[in-house]
């Protein structure tokens, strides 16, 4: 049997350097309290599997119906990411404003846990342990190597291709790690300053950025002008992101005044 050829780690172990290295640097520029972490992570956790649930009921429904390749399927994911992921990163983000005090100055490093759950994590540690797992498995020779083989190459028959053949389809997988990386820190970031400042606009920014998944049914067309027009439209969010980051500065540091109180004469 042929084994799949080790390469694949690249993208995973790439998406937990870029999780990890970005935490990192954020706790060494501006701080970072480890506490966002275990913040995020329910967050996510919940969100994702609500996503399952929903998915395993109604995609099947929802993709004969309109097939798997249209618009409406587009919105079927995208609204999800929009409700359950944006939706429920606000939700923790207003409960944590009122309980350990979060401000603005965490927004980055609670939008950098988010991706860290999704790309660090889901989509990276997970996927490495898997990968290491099937390849002991089939270079084993077992029957359950055998079955493990059969499945991958049904499944997902990429695997076995040449390394020269593998190296564009993981680099691109790794700059779709790094657009959800930035998005994440874009929303994050957003709900946290609609959260402290109670102003509903930067939460209007953040939701519209869970739509970025409604392009995903339309990514096989053409698979490079898909990975690089995501990645600029996350660039895009963190702009709108570091800008909204700015307004926020401005009013705690110049609270509206307050009105004129009026003196009684006699």
């Amino acid at each position: 049997m042929q084994n799949i050829d080790m390469i694949l780690l690249l993208q995973p172990v790439l998406a937990i350097a870029m999780s990890v290295a970005g935490i990192l640097y954020w706790r060494r520029r501006r701080g970072f309290r480890a506490i966002l972490l275990l913040l995020a992570l329910p967050a996510y956790a919940v969100a994702i599997a609500l996503k399952v649930v929903i998915q395993a009921f109604t995609y099947t429904a929802v993709s004969n119906y309109y097939g798997t390749m249209s618009v409406e399927v587009g919105l079927y994911f995208g609204l999800q990411t929009v409700f359950l992921e944006v939706g429920l990163a606000y939700v923790f983000a207003s409960l944590a404003v009122r309980r350990l005090g979060l401000g603005p100055a965490d927004g980055v490093s609670y939008g950098l846990s988010l991706a860290f759950w999704e790309n660090g994590a889901l989509l990276g540690a997970l996927p490495v342990l898997n990968l290491i797992v099937d390849y002991y498995l089939i270079a084993s020779g077992s029957s359950v190597g055998q079955l493990v083989y059969s499945t991958l190459m049904n499944a997902s028959p990429t695997y076995f291709l040449p390394p020269s053949d593998l190296i564009w389809f993981l680099l691109l997988g790794t700059l779709e790690r790094l657009t959800s990386m930035l998005t994440h820190v874009a929303f994050g970031t957003l709900c946290v300053l609609a959260a402290f400042t109670r102003r509903k606009r930067f939460l209007g920014y953040a939701l519209p950025m869970g739509l970025l998944d409604a392009l995903v049914p339309f990514a096989s067309l053409n698979v490079d002008l898909f990975e690089g027009g995501i990645f600029l439209l996350s660039l895009g969010f963190i702009a709108v992101a570091w800008r909204s980051l700015k307004q926020a500065g401005s009013m705690v540091a110049s609270p509206e005044p307050s009105p004129p109180q009026t003196v009684q004469t006699s």
